[in-house]
Protein backbone atom coordinates (compact mmCIF):
# COMPACT_ATOMS: atom_id res chain seq x y z
CA UNK A 1 0.00 0.00 0.00
CA UNK A 2 3.05 2.28 0.24
CA UNK A 3 3.71 2.02 -3.51
CA UNK A 4 3.65 5.29 -5.39
CA UNK A 5 1.19 5.42 -8.26
CA UNK A 6 2.50 6.23 -11.76
CA UNK A 7 0.48 9.48 -11.78
CA UNK A 8 2.13 10.67 -8.57
CA UNK A 9 5.59 9.72 -9.88
CA UNK A 10 4.96 11.61 -13.13
CA UNK A 11 3.64 14.58 -11.15
CA UNK A 12 6.74 14.62 -8.95
CA UNK A 13 9.02 14.37 -12.00
CA UNK A 14 7.10 17.14 -13.75
CA UNK A 15 7.33 19.36 -10.67
CA UNK A 16 11.09 18.73 -10.47
CA UNK A 17 11.50 19.53 -14.18
CA UNK A 18 9.46 22.71 -13.83
CA UNK A 19 11.51 23.74 -10.82
CA UNK A 20 14.74 23.19 -12.77
CA UNK A 21 13.42 25.22 -15.71
CA UNK A 22 12.30 28.00 -13.37
CA UNK A 23 15.76 28.05 -11.75
CA UNK A 24 17.47 28.36 -15.14
CA UNK A 25 15.09 31.11 -16.26
CA UNK A 26 15.62 32.98 -12.98
CA UNK A 27 19.39 32.71 -13.46
CA UNK A 28 19.15 34.11 -16.98
CA UNK A 29 16.94 36.98 -15.80
CA UNK A 30 19.37 37.80 -12.97
CA UNK A 31 22.32 37.70 -15.37
CA UNK A 32 20.65 40.04 -17.84
CA UNK A 33 19.51 42.40 -15.07
CA UNK A 34 22.99 42.54 -13.53
CA UNK A 35 24.67 42.85 -16.91
CA UNK A 36 22.65 45.86 -18.06
CA UNK A 37 21.53 47.27 -14.70
CA UNK A 38 24.04 50.11 -14.83
CA UNK A 39 22.42 51.30 -18.06
CA UNK A 40 19.21 52.08 -16.19
CA UNK A 41 20.91 54.13 -13.47
CA UNK A 42 21.45 57.81 -14.16
CA UNK A 43 25.18 58.50 -14.50
CA UNK A 44 25.47 62.04 -13.13
CA UNK A 45 29.07 61.76 -11.96
CA UNK A 46 30.37 59.60 -14.84
CA UNK A 47 30.95 62.20 -17.51
CA UNK A 48 34.58 61.17 -18.10
CA UNK A 49 33.82 57.45 -18.61
CA UNK A 50 30.58 57.94 -20.50
CA UNK A 51 31.95 57.08 -23.99
CA UNK A 52 33.48 53.86 -22.70
CA UNK A 53 30.21 52.88 -21.03
CA UNK A 54 28.24 53.66 -24.17
CA UNK A 55 30.41 51.44 -26.35
CA UNK A 56 30.41 48.73 -23.69
CA UNK A 57 26.67 49.09 -23.22
CA UNK A 58 26.07 48.94 -26.97
CA UNK A 59 28.21 45.83 -27.23
CA UNK A 60 26.31 44.23 -24.36
CA UNK A 61 22.93 45.16 -25.78
CA UNK A 62 24.00 44.00 -29.22
CA UNK A 63 25.25 40.73 -27.77
CA UNK A 64 22.02 40.16 -25.83
CA UNK A 65 19.93 41.07 -28.88
CA UNK A 66 21.84 38.70 -31.15
CA UNK A 67 21.51 35.92 -28.55
CA UNK A 68 17.76 36.51 -28.26
CA UNK A 69 17.38 36.58 -32.04
CA UNK A 70 19.31 33.31 -32.44
CA UNK A 71 17.32 31.56 -29.73
CA UNK A 72 14.01 33.00 -30.90
CA UNK A 73 14.82 32.29 -34.56
CA UNK A 74 15.63 28.67 -33.82
CA UNK A 75 12.55 28.32 -31.65
CA UNK A 76 10.29 29.95 -34.23
CA UNK A 77 11.68 27.76 -37.01
CA UNK A 78 11.09 24.67 -34.87
CA UNK A 79 7.55 25.79 -34.01
CA UNK A 80 6.78 26.48 -37.67
CA UNK A 81 8.15 23.06 -38.63
CA UNK A 82 6.00 21.41 -35.97
CA UNK A 83 2.91 23.34 -37.09
CA UNK A 84 3.49 22.23 -40.68
CA UNK A 85 3.96 18.64 -39.54
CA UNK A 86 0.80 18.76 -37.40
CA UNK A 87 -1.21 20.22 -40.30
CA UNK A 88 0.01 17.36 -42.49
CA UNK A 89 -1.00 14.84 -39.83
CA UNK A 90 -4.40 16.54 -39.50
CA UNK A 91 -4.94 16.22 -43.26
CA UNK A 92 -3.85 12.57 -43.15
CA UNK A 93 -6.23 11.82 -40.27
CA UNK A 94 -9.06 13.60 -42.08
CA UNK A 95 -8.52 11.60 -45.27
CA UNK A 96 -8.16 8.35 -43.31
CA UNK A 97 -11.40 9.14 -41.45
CA UNK A 98 -13.19 9.62 -44.76
CA UNK A 99 -11.71 6.35 -46.08
CA UNK A 100 -12.86 4.47 -42.96
CA UNK A 101 -16.36 5.95 -43.36
CA UNK A 102 -16.45 4.75 -46.99
CA UNK A 103 -15.28 1.29 -45.93
CA UNK A 104 -17.93 1.08 -43.20
CA UNK A 105 -20.59 2.18 -45.66
CA UNK A 106 -19.43 -0.50 -48.10
CA UNK A 107 -19.52 -3.17 -45.40
CA UNK A 108 -23.01 -2.05 -44.34
CA UNK A 109 -24.25 -2.36 -47.93
CA UNK A 110 -22.59 -5.77 -48.27
CA UNK A 111 -24.18 -6.90 -45.01
CA UNK A 112 -27.63 -5.77 -46.16
CA UNK A 113 -27.18 -7.58 -49.48
CA UNK A 114 -26.11 -10.74 -47.64
CA UNK A 115 -29.18 -10.50 -45.36
CA UNK A 116 -31.49 -10.14 -48.38
CA UNK A 117 -29.84 -13.08 -50.12
CA UNK A 118 -30.13 -15.20 -46.97
CA UNK A 119 -33.80 -14.26 -46.59
CA UNK A 120 -34.53 -15.15 -50.25
CA UNK A 121 -32.71 -18.47 -49.91
CA UNK A 122 -34.56 -19.22 -46.69
CA UNK A 123 -37.94 -18.44 -48.30
CA UNK A 124 -37.13 -20.64 -51.31
CA UNK A 125 -36.03 -23.53 -49.09
CA UNK A 126 -39.26 -23.16 -47.09
CA UNK A 127 -41.28 -23.26 -50.32
CA UNK A 128 -39.41 -26.36 -51.54
CA UNK A 129 -39.92 -28.03 -48.19
CA UNK A 130 -43.64 -27.26 -48.32
CA UNK A 131 -43.83 -28.56 -51.89
CA UNK A 132 -42.00 -31.75 -50.89
CA UNK A 133 -44.41 -32.36 -47.98
CA UNK A 134 -47.39 -31.87 -50.29
CA UNK A 135 -45.96 -34.45 -52.68
CA UNK A 136 -45.51 -36.97 -49.85
CA UNK A 137 -49.10 -36.57 -48.69
CA UNK A 138 -50.58 -37.17 -52.10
Amino acid sequence: MNATSPEKTESIETDENLAAVSDVEAGIRDFVRNDVAYLRRPGAGMASTEPALDSNAEATVSSVNSLIQRVAGTSLAEIERLITELEGLRDLLHSEGQRVQREISGYAQLSQAAMKSTRIISENVAQWKKAAENLRHE
